[in-house]
């Protein structure tokens, strides 16, 4: 389908009434969870996709209105600017230039679960057990859930809103998880251990908090400007415009919280022509270079999961309220996210690149299967029915009347009893 990939739409494609259709995503009881844990578990059974990189972000869709489940004045990042709308916290995995959505969950607004907004939750159906949870929490809960099926993953890479919270980088590393955690550039570092003391009140008591004495913190922003900065060019993967290359530089240093907790990382930092960034990892010292500015760069995936989802598989266009219908999209869209990158793996299991190509074409690199690659098999495995003339007829018989409905409908809730 081109466009209006709604469940309505859908049906009406495939054949299905639409009240059946809105039945199956809104109101029919089968469970999201159970289905994104089997595809999980097919994901683990590639041996080939082991070793890779789970990656943390979240997205935002418009919303007219804020009846849909967690939909209220908030950030839109796709946007730039806030505005109404529903934000959901996404898991990619990635490894070797394929990807797939793994996990999600929608971030619900701390009013969504205030005693005011009892009835508008019954209505859509949240769990009555649901709790308010930040979005940086959202993104451990998927995380842990990865780690406790036993998913094999080398690392975890997130941006600045969740790589700025000490508490997910200590939970990390509670829990032997390897992360990449982008900071912005005025995050703050010491770049020998710091040296603590609890200075003296006025009422001559020791002060409740520590200080670090003796040396002055410095900002990451600094560092990538100092003179004396080591850095080296790295080539890191194939890319549509040849290979992909930036400049990158590590420096050892450490991080104080306010309650004196002292950690030391090691701050990773990529430079491109018009661009800086700036990640912070528990990797061992010891770890090279290259492998450290791979692991940090594998965030793209997560972008493009994004991109993918919303361009090719739908997910910007789904039009429901309840909380069910969220989840059920959820999982059929990780589905089918998985359905792409499977058939990528077994496309190049079948049928091995001939190195010969490469000279032919005077190439360094030959591309491999796209999602809009899989999609045109699809369309001519799977063509869409083509309406007759007069089912067209009756089809648009039946837009004027909904609209004609809904129009009366909104006007009797206007003029009230």
């Amino acid at each position: 389908m081109e466009s209006d990939r709604n469940i309505a739409e859908v049906g009406r494609k495939t054949g299905v009434s639409e009240q059946n259709m809105q039945h199956f995503m809104s109101q029919s009881p089968w469970s999201a969870r159970a289905m994104i844990e089997q595809m999980q578990s097919e994901v683990m059974n590639r041996q080939e996709l082991m070793g890779g990189v789970l990656i943390l972000d979240e997205s935002a869709d418009a919303k007219s209105g804020e009846t849909s489940a967690g939909a209220a004045r908030q950030h839109n990042g796709r946007l730039g600017k806030v505005d109404v709308c529903q934000v959901g916290v996404f898991l990619t995995y990635a490894k070797d230039g394929i990807w797939t959505w793994l996990d999600g969950e929608l971030f619900l607004p701390e009013k969504w679960l205030s005693d005011d907004y009892a009835a508008r939750r019954a209505k859509v159906g949240i769990p009555v057990d649901r709790s308010f949870q930040t979005k940086i929490e959202l993104g451990w809960q998927m995380i842990e859930r990865a780690q406790k099926m036993g998913f094999l993953f080398e690392a975890v890479a997130f941006d600045s809103l969740y790589g700025r919270n000490r508490k997910l980088r200590d939970q990390c590393q509670a829990n032997g998880i390897e992360y990449y955690a982008d900071v912005p550039c005025n995050q703050k570092v010491y770049l020998t251990l710091p040296e603590l003391a609890y200075p003296l009140t006025k009422q001559n008591r020791p002060a409740k908090y520590p200080q670090v004495v003796g040396q002055v913190p410095v900002t990451v922003q600094s560092l990538a400007e100092n003179r004396q900065t080591d850095w080296r060019s790295l080539v890191l993967r194939p890319s549509e415009r040849g290979m992909l290359e930036a400049e990158f530089a590590r420096q050892q240093v450490w991080t104080v919280d306010k309650d004196g907790t002292i950690r030391q990382e090691t701050l990773v930092i990529r430079r491109d022509p018009n661009r800086l960034t700036y990640s912070l990892t528990n990797a061992p010292t010891d770890t090279p270079l290259l492998t450290l500015a791979q692991r940090k760069t594998q965030r793209y995936f997560v972008e493009r999961s994004i991109q993918d989802a919303k361009s090719e598989l739908g997910w910007d266009e789904f039009q429901a309220i309840k909380f069910r219908a969220w989840e059920h999209q959820l999982a059929l869209t990780l589905l089918a996210s998985w359905f792409i990158a499977e058939t990528q793996l077994d496309w190049r299991a079948e049928h091995p690149q001939d190195p010969t190509l490469i000279q032919d074409y005077e190439t360094d690199v030959l591309p491999r299967l796209s999602m809009a690659n899989v999609r045109e098999l699809l369309r001519a495995t799977l063509p869409l029915p083509q309406l007759s003339t007069e089912q067209a007829a009756l089809l648009v018989i039946k837009h004027l009347d909904n609209r004609t409905r809904s129009r009366r409908s909104r006007l009797k809730k206007h003029s009230g009893p």
